[in-house]
């Protein structure tokens, strides 16, 4: 790089900060709103709307129509966000709440009324119901002549596309009717046999006509027929301090990480910073160009990314200081340390990158919310590691920042004998985890459950009161909650306010007839409240067995992905096995951190553990790409001593990215509200736990397969 280049560089760098810190911050256009106040938050942090559905039935409606109908409205309002609840409410009643939305009118409109939906033919035959529809899109297409038209696409169930496939064969050249809510919506004409359950409606006029068409179709194809009871707007389940404090917390630990940084690297920590502010303000400009929804998940996903930036930046530096310590020169060090840094760094990240892609398509809820977020902060990560850390830094020696000490020498380290202290770390991993199935038994005999299940895993008692004055959330926090911790014996509580009104709705696990009534009276009495304002209904669990089921399988895809990935790079099942199995290792740890503290299990649960999925795949697989290095290296040598070698020369980076995401998370369990430290102490758990895993279990357990299961070519 010639010195001009460098110096565009540096101005270039200096102009992008400035930039992103001004679109984050002020924004562009009349509004003057940056970024990072644009981005659409969760319930949890800024509320949204709130939707009740009733279901038009004779009688009760069966549980599996309300489960069905609950399913398919979770995904059809997904679209809206990835973050959007639906669960029952009493027998027959459905809710919906949608966050970063404050025009319920405008989202009923565009939701549509449920009602029902039939495909009828010219002489009044009912060959279709809404139920054998699965989904239905607006779209694109060619028509005979090459011309691009509207149209509606139709992806039938199985059932459906048998049905279907009969009724086009009987009546090629005839309508078949679509009734909505006792109304014909659309009559296109049947073309051709049609087989395979999917289909095409043409003659839209444009691509509002084609959209309006398929919502209806996609809201008519639900078991029941609804109608809207109630919509309210609501505000934040943790309050405003809750993302103050969040942004403050994040702050001032990317403060702390960045100082650490220039102490320990000097002027590639210098860059490093630069490169982490880049970094940020592009991730939160993504976040909101995007419309990506922001919880507390979303936070964990960032977190987990901010780390593996850091991370990438140590695996560089550190490799820099090797090179110099070899006798390299600054120039030479730089460029080969990057070279030898980066299989490390996109093997760990496209790992994880893997996971992440297949949990958002998978995924449902907040497990497809989180998998976006982490996929975004990966892909930005690795830009700014490789590309303008490189680019800066190769800048900075050009215009004369030559003098290897502005750089570091790495140290030579006597390797440490992990190896021989196998047993010794496979026994206190073993015993640790053992107490959380201890742990369930003693919780199912004292409790009744193994773990603390939240109301998005249970279901609850929701309770609407209407207080005599506007409470906010925090003064709800100090002065409500206690009186219903009184009557529930359970710290598990939630409270919404809804908007434009003393209006409170307080959320908590099953109350028996006794315990709502006494409820009541301590509402009564402690806050003078009118009793016929106080309304109690049982809610089902915001996360159904459905989505439970969906988030299981888009772990073990996601599992079985990463496997096989470490297992073709590494060209050795042994390491993906081990990865596998330190994996599961830093999940149950962090499992019995939730039996023995008793934390609240819920949609925070799935974002920790996915967390910890990524940050422990990550940490594994650098000391595996040395590994791999250092027995091309060092043939001859006892596989013994590679692995201690090799441990030993990536310790530094290992207690140094663990540093950084602790420090990340420790703030944001200092300075949180109480929800959010129940969410960042598994979380610290969960990081010490894969740093201790990645030095001490992996390359052992590796080196044991090694020895102990010996290569088919040598048998």
């Amino acid at each position: 790089m010639n010195k001009n280049k460098s110096i565009a560089v540096v101005i270039g760098t200096v102009v992008l900060t400035i930039l992103l810190a001004f679109t984050t911050i002020v924004g562009f256009g009349p509004t003057g709103t940056g970024a990072a106040r644009n981005i659409i938050t969760g319930l949890d942090l800024s509320g949204g709307v709130s939707i009740t559905y009733r279901a038009i039935s004779d009688g009760t409606p069966s549980s599996e129509d309300m489960k069905d109908t609950i399913y398919k409205l979770q995904q059809r309002v997904a679209g809206y966000s990835t973050e959007a609840q639906v669960y029952q409410e009493g027998d027959d009643r459905i809710n919906i709440e949608i966050p970063g939305v404050s025009d319920a009118n405008k989202i009923l409109e565009e939701l549509g009324k449920p009602g029902s939906l039939s495909f009828q033919t010219e002489d009044g035959t009912t060959v279709l119901e809404g139920t054998d529809v699965q989904t239905a899109q607006a779209a694109t297409s060619a028509d005979s002549l090459g011309n691009s038209q509207n149209v509606v696409e139709l992806q039938l169930t199985d059932e459906g596309a048998k049905k279907f496939a009969d009724a086009t064969e009987a009546n090629i050249g005839k309508r078949i009717y679509i009734i909505y809510d006792n109304q014909v919506i659309s009559a296109p004409t049947v073309q051709a046999h049609i087989t395979g359950g999917t289909a095409q409606i043409t003659g839209m006029a444009d691509r509002e006509e084609a959209e309006n068409l398929a919502s209806s179709i996609r809201i008519g194809s639900l078991s029941l027929e609804l109608e809207e009871l109630r919509s309210n707007v609501v505000g934040a389940q943790l309050g405003s301090a809750a993302i103050s404090t969040s942004i403050k917390a994040g702050a001032i630990g990317l403060v702390i990480v960045m100082i650490f940084m220039c102490i320990v690297y000097l002027v590639p920590g210098i860059i490093a910073s630069v490169s982490l502010l880049i970094y940020t303000g592009l991730i939160l400009v993504c976040l909101n160009a995007f419309d990506l929804t922001l919880t507390l998940s979303g936070i964990a996903g960032i977190i987990l990314s901010i780390g593996m930036a850091v991370d990438a930046n140590v695996i560089i530096y550190a490799r820099i200081r090797e090179e110099i310590a070899d006798g390299k020169t600054v120039k030479t060090a730089i460029k080969i340390g990057f070279q030898k840094a980066l299989s490390a760094i996109l093997d760990g990240n496209i790992t994880t990158l893997i996971a992440a892609a297949i949990l958002a398509y998978k995924g449902t809820g907040s497990v497809q919310g989180f998998a976006q977020t982490l996929a975004l902060g990966i892909v930005l990560s690795m830009f700014t590691a490789l590309v303008v850390s490189r680019l800066i830094v190769n800048a900075v020696y050009t215009l004369g920042v030559k003098d290897e000490k502005f750089y570091g020498r790495a140290k030579e380290r006597k390797a440490i004998d992990f190896v021989g202290k196998s047993k010794i770390f496979f026994i206190l991993s073993i015993l640790v985890i053992l107490i959380g199935p201890a742990g369930m038994l003693m919780h199912e005999k004292n409790d009744g459950k193994i773990l603390n299940y939240s109301l998005e895993f249970m279901g609850g008692t929701s309770t609407t009161v209407t207080f005599n004055e506007d409470f906010s959330i925090e003064e709800l926090d100090a002065k409500v909650a206690p009186v219903v911790q009184e009557v529930t014996k359970d710290a598990n509580i939630q409270m919404q306010k809804v908007t434009g009104g003393n209006q409170v709705i307080i959320k908590t696990r099953e109350l028996s007839v006794d315990e709502r009534q006494e409820l009541e009276q301590k509402l009564v009495d402690e806050f003078g409240v009118d009793e016929t304002t106080i309304s109690e209904e049982s809610i089902s669990s915001t996360v159904s067995a459905e989505m439970k089921s969906d988030a299981i399988v888009a772990v073990i895809i996601a599992t079985i992905c990463m496997l096989l990935y470490i297992w073709f790079r590494f060209k050795d099942v042994r390491f993906a096995t081990s990865a596998v199995i330190a994996l599961i290792h830093d999940v149950l740890v962090v499992l019995m951190c939730y039996v023995v503290l008793w934390i609240s299990v819920g949609n925070t649960f799935i974002a920790c553990m996915l967390t910890l999925v990524g940050y422990s795949i990550n940490a594994t697989i650098v000391i595996f790409d040395r590994i791999r290095e250092n027995m091309k290296l060092m043939k001859g040598k006892d596989y013994k001593d590679i692995v201690n070698t090799s441990i030993t020369q990536t310790l530094t980076r290992s207690i140094y990215t663990s540093f950084t995401t602790f420090v990340m998370i420790a703030i944001l369990f200092i300075m949180g509200v109480s929800s959010i430290r129940e969410f960042a102490l598994p979380l610290m758990v969960g990081v010490l736990c894969g740093g201790y895993s990645s030095v001490c279990i992996t390359g052992p357990l590796w080196y044991v397969m090694k020895t102990k299961i010996k290569d088919k070519k040598k048998k």
